[in-house]
């Protein structure tokens, strides 16, 4: 996979609609070193998992040697790795439901990370892909895969729920963990926190400036937590408060998944799999509360933020609140430490790849790449506090709301000219507004900035920096409108895939609202002179 970023990268951080904080000339490093690795996890030694059908049976045995009616512990799922050849084999292994991790759930890891690599498969390929399946599971055709433990989670038989069965499955999972050498894992039986537990807790964040700097919860992020091949996940709310639906009495890993529940997810730069996660470490089986701020790691924080501008926009977009078009549920993040162009590409809902500059440099990359491109990509190098990453979310997001009122053709246009004025400019980001097509550039970021404006105020109150005006574009000119009376959804009513050039959005403006003619007339005319 890592071959495939080297072709795609540099384009990214060319094309469409890029946000860049400085007004200058802006040259992208052309090599991704530095800022699409992440560490890799190290493995410690193999363990022997407990819940392997054997060990389960031997823990069960010792605890109830006499009983009569015994529970004949039979395979109720299966620990498999897959190793997918294709990008169509590993979507298909999404397709089929399966939580896929990159490592091996029977070592002991040494140094957490987010990434591992099998040192037998190439770099280039797709690394071997971990899951627990269920013992019926129809495994996909063609793809390579080893069962590699047939185990057994009492959650799972329907015989543990049958009336009159009053086997402790908490103290049989005990049991197998310290028959198989495992009990240095498990909460001491003589601390407060030793019963059973299902995981609850809450995610928070600090944003400095808004909500008196207190806490507030990261909204629909996936909360996953493990021990060898056992998993259970769930999301948080609005607030960050999240149960699990299983229980653990030992120390579970936690993760957060970077998936949301709306749909959209933040994913890796390296490995390209749809959400990247946070490791969080082992703790308590009753469930961890986490408090994010902008000294936490740097990963962390900058997901998290990205996360809840995203939630935040989706809930704006509602016909009870702007009535905007909403960005694709789907919409896919890449988050860039080390860059500070931003971008709303689009590529995963289908623009450019085929056609024009992107498909040339691309080449037969395109179609291997299709099924984990980015949306959105969010240069942060320069964002280094809550407000700033918020900025750069929901301008981009409002690129996406203004891509689903035009569509496709409309936005290769848009990406096209954003690729040649960069060149022909000598590297200025929207280029000098005399090229060819300026206008799909100047319509776009009008709106992106103007709205981006009224986001922060909404949020942050005050006199809000005057996002966009250092261009050749207006977004005064939409900020007026807005002041006069004009809303976000009438606005973005006018933008519609005929609408390309500032003449163009005039004359649908007083189409569609003639009855503020003078208004519309007044504005256009104060910046059209300057």
């Amino acid at each position: 996979m890592k071959g495939y970023c080297k072709i795609l990268i540099p384009a990214l951080l060319l094309a469409a609609c890029s946000k860049s904080p400085s007004g200058g000339m802006v040259i992208p490093d052309q090599s991704p070193d530095g800022e699409v690795y992440h560490e890799m996890i190290v493995l410690g030694e193999r363990m022997e998992d407990p819940y392997a059908v054997d060990n389960i049976r031997r823990a069960y045995e010792s605890l109830y040697p006499t009983k009569s009616g015994r529970v004949d512990v039979k395979p109720t799922d299966l620990y498999v790795r897959f190793l997918p050849k294709s990008d169509a084999e590993y979507q298909a292994l999404l397709d089929a439901g399966l939580n896929l991790m990159d490592h091996p759930l029977d070592y002991r890891i040494l140094k957490e990370g987010d990434y591992y690599h099998d040192p037998s498969v190439a770099e280039e390929d797709v690394t071997w892909q971990y899951a627990v399946v269920g013992k019926d599971f129809v495994f996909p055709e063609g793809i390579q895969h080893e069962i590699l433990e047939e185990c057994y989670l009492s959650e799972h038989d329907p015989s543990t729920r049958a009336p009159g069965c009053d086997v402790d499955w908490e103290a049989v999972e005990r049991t197998a963990y310290e028959l198989t050498g495992n009990a240095d894992l498990l909460v001491p039986q003589t601390r407060a926190d030793a019963a059973v537990g299902t995981p609850s807790g809450r995610i928070t964040i600090v944003d400095k400036d808004y909500a008196g700097g207190k806490p507030f919860g990261v909204a629909g992020v996936m909360v996953s937590c493990n021990s060898f091949v056992k998993f259970s996940h769930c999301y948080t709310d609005r607030d960050g408060y999240y149960e699990m639906p299983k229980y653990f009495s030992w120390r579970p890993r936690y993760r957060l998944v970077f998936k949301n529940k709306i749909g959209f997810g933040i994913g890796l730069n390296l490995i390209l799999i749809p959400a990247s996660f946070s490791t969080l470490g082992k703790g308590s089986p009753h469930g961890i509360d986490e408090i994010i701020h902008k000294d936490s790691d740097r990963k962390l924080f900058a997901r998290c933020v990205t996360n809840n501008a995203a939630w935040d926009y989706f809930q704006r977009c509602s016909e009870e609140d702007l009535n905007l078009p909403t960005p694709p549920s789907d919409v896919r993040f890449w988050i860039f430490y080390k860059k500070d162009l931003s971008s709303a590409v689009m590529l995963k809902h289908g623009t450019v790849l085929g056609k024009g500059l992107f498909a040339k440099f691309l080449g037969e990359f395109r179609s291997i790449i299709q099924v984990f491109l980015p949306d959105i990509t969010l240069g942060v190098s320069n964002a280094d506090d809550y407000a700033t990453i918020y900025n750069l979310v929901v301008h981009e997001l409002a690129h996406a709301s203004h891509f689903m009122s035009v569509g496709v053709d409309y936005w290769d246009r848009y990406i096209e000219y954003i690729l040649t004025s960069f060149v022909s400019s000598g590297g200025v980001v929207y280029g000098t507004g005399t090229e060819t097509d300026s206008g799909y550039c100047e319509i776009g970021e009008m709106w992106a900035y103007y709205l981006e404006q009224k986001l922060y105020s909404d949020r942050y109150g005050g006199n809000p920096p005057s996002f966009g005006q250092e261009w050749w574009f207006f977004p005064q000119i939409f900020r007026y409108l807005d002041e006069r009376g004009m809303t976000p959804s009438e606005i973005i009513k006018a933008l519609d895939g005929e609408v390309a050039s500032r003449e163009a959005l005039k004359a649908k403006l007083v189409s569609l609202y003639p009855g503020r003619k003078a208004i519309i007339d007044e504005v256009f005319a104060r910046y059209t002179n300057e």
